[in-house]
C-alpha cells in the first residue's frame, strides 16, 4: 500500500494527526509520501495542482488522505486531464466549496467534480467545523457515494482542536478499509 497524505492551508506538521499518521505508516513498514506543498501559508491553486500532479505521476499512490484545503485541491485535480485513479480517498474536514478567505481565494469557488477518481471514498467531518456546514458536507458525501463519519465537537479536526494522534483514522488507513 502506498499512501499519499496531503495537508491543507498552513501544513500539518506535528502534532497534527496527519504527521502522526505518516509516522505510524512508516513505523509499520508502509510506503508513505507526506510532502510539504509549496508556500503552504500563502498557497496558490495552480502551483499546488502542478506539484501534486507530478507527485501522483511519480509516486502512484493507492490511498490518498486529504485534510481541509487539500480536499478542494483534489477537486481541482479531478478537473485536470490524465488524472489517475486511486483505490481509496479519505476526505477529512473539507471546507465549503464557496469559502471566502482572501489568502486562499485562488481555490474558490470550486466546482463539484463529476468524477472523484477513487474507487472508495470516506468523508470525515465534525459537527462544529467552522469551515463547512454539516449539510453541505453530507451533500458532497452523497454526491460521491462516500462513507460518511461525523465526529462530534471536533472543530476542524486538526491539532488546534486536539487531533494529534488519532487512532480512528490510523485504523481506517492502515487496515486497508474505507
Amino acid at each position: 500500500m502506498k499512501t499519499l497524505i496531503l495537508h491543507g492551508w498552513g501544513g500539518s506538521d506535528a502534532p497534527h494527526w496527519q504527521a502522526e499518521l505518516a509516522s505510524e505508516i512508516a513505523k509499520n513498514y508502509g510506503t508513505v509520501s507526506f510532502p510539504l506543498l509549496d508556500n503552504c501559508h500563502f498557497p496558490s491553486k495552480n502551483r499546488w495542482v502542478k506539484q501534486v500532479k507530478a507527485i501522483l505521476e511519480d509516486f502512484k499512490p493507492d490511498t490518498v488522505v486529504c485534510h481541509s484545503l487539500a480536499n478542494t485541491l483534489w477537486f481541482w485535480l479531478c478537473q485536470e486531464e490524465e488524472m489517475i485513479d486511486v483505490e481509496r480517498l479519505f476526505m477529512v474536514s473539507p471546507p465549503s466549496l464557496n469559502t471566502k478567505e482572501s489568502t486562499i481565494k485562488t481555490f474558490f469557488p470550486c466546482p463539484t467534480p463529476s468524477n472523484i477518481y477513487a474507487k472508495k471514498v470516506h468523508m470525515l467531518v465534525s459537527d462544529n467545523d467552522p469551515w463547512v456546514k454539516l449539510d453541505e458536507a453530507q451533500a458532497l458525501a452523497t454526491h460521491f457515494d462516500a462513507a460518511f463519519t461525523v465526529v462530534e465537537n471536533a472543530g476542524h479536526i486538526n491539532a488546534d482542536s486536539g487531533y494529534g494522534k488519532w487512532g480512528f483514522i490510523e485504523k481506517l488507513v492502515m487496515e486497508n478499509r474505507c
